[in-house]
């Protein structure tokens, strides 16, 4: 019996030796992903000057002078974020209920081309974006949808990535018998879909939109492409043609308050829907 209660002791202590290392490293590497906002929210609070002259760990005094430059710089900042929000919202939104819709297709429908289907959606994952980009470019041409934001959400609603781990998420959560069930009382397939599907994916939903949102969000190359007009062009853009302008007008303090600036939309967003994350995370990464 004393062999068993210090075998029991060792394997109590051999788990808080094992728990206190995951602290450390968690909290470790919560600090490194952590710093970077630190380093981004002092040089905000610094002038060009200062930051010519080094990094410093404490804040500045030039926080409202940069947010006011920044108002009042040569790109319209408030009027991009504004275009930023539209285009990442609206692709988040279709992006992920399409994509919860198409799972839900290969989940509860058997056909012949079923698995061939899923195969070809997952393969059109290993095609970088810049290697159509020339035929996409051609193609709204001669749409005449350049300078417009269609070509960035419609195409951005094709997500195999998203599609995928919505299906696994379904595997797991989504019993065919609920389905069926639906069914036999008369419930038609699109009332079976909003009505009962897409609450059980709420926390995959959750979890995709803030993906696909901060994604949209930071896409340069394809606005880069096709926007034009001033008025039109998205936050990245305009940070982008700050930090390029001329040398003798080029004020740091203003391009890190601009990014700090548009950071706040993504935290929002996070936030609201950081709740489900956790849940939705673990259900779809586990097939039951």
């Amino acid at each position: 019996m004393d062999n068993s209660f210090s075998i029991q002791r060792k394997q109590g202590v051999g788990v808080k030796v094992r728990r206190v290392i995951a602290y450390i490293v968690l909290i470790f590497l919560s600090f490194l992903c952590l710093f970077g906002f630190y380093i981004l929210f002092i040089n905000a609070t610094r002038s060009n000057g200062d930051l010519k002259m080094g990094f410093q760990a404490y804040p500045g005094t030039q926080l409202a002078k940069n947010f006011i430059n920044m108002l009042h710089s040569t790109q319209p900042i408030v009027r991009g974020m504004l275009n930023s929000l539209l285009v990442a919202g609206v692709s988040a939104f279709f992006c992920t209920y399409f994509s919860t819709m198409t799972a839900y297709a290969i989940h509860a429908y058997r056909f012949k081309l079923r698995n061939a289907a899923f195969t070809f959606i997952l393969a059109i994952m290993m095609i970088p974006t810049q290697v159509t980009a020339l035929g996409f470019i051609q193609l709204i041409t001669k749409m005449g949808l350049m300078d417009n934001y269609i070509p960035l959400i419609v195409p951005a609603i094709a997500a195999p990535a998203t599609f995928f781990y919505m299906k696994q998420y379904m595997d797991s959560t989504l019993p065919m018998s609920l389905v069926e069930a639906a069914r036999i009382d008369g419930a038609g397939e699109f009332r079976i879909f909003n009505s009962i599907v897409l609450p059980m994916m709420k926390p995959a939903i959750a979890v995709q939109a803030i993906f696909t949102f901060v994604a949209n969000w930071n896409n340069y190359f394809t606005p880069a492409l096709v926007l034009k007009t001033e008025e039109y062009k998205t936050l990245p853009i305009m940070i982008a043609e700050l930090r390029s302008a001329d040398f003798l007008k080029f004020d740091m303090g203003v391009v890190y308050m601009t990014i700090a600036f548009s950071i706040f939309p993504v935290i929002i967003v996070y936030l609201i829907l950081s709740k489900n994350i956790v849940s939705g995370l673990a259900m779809g990464a586990v097939k039951g």
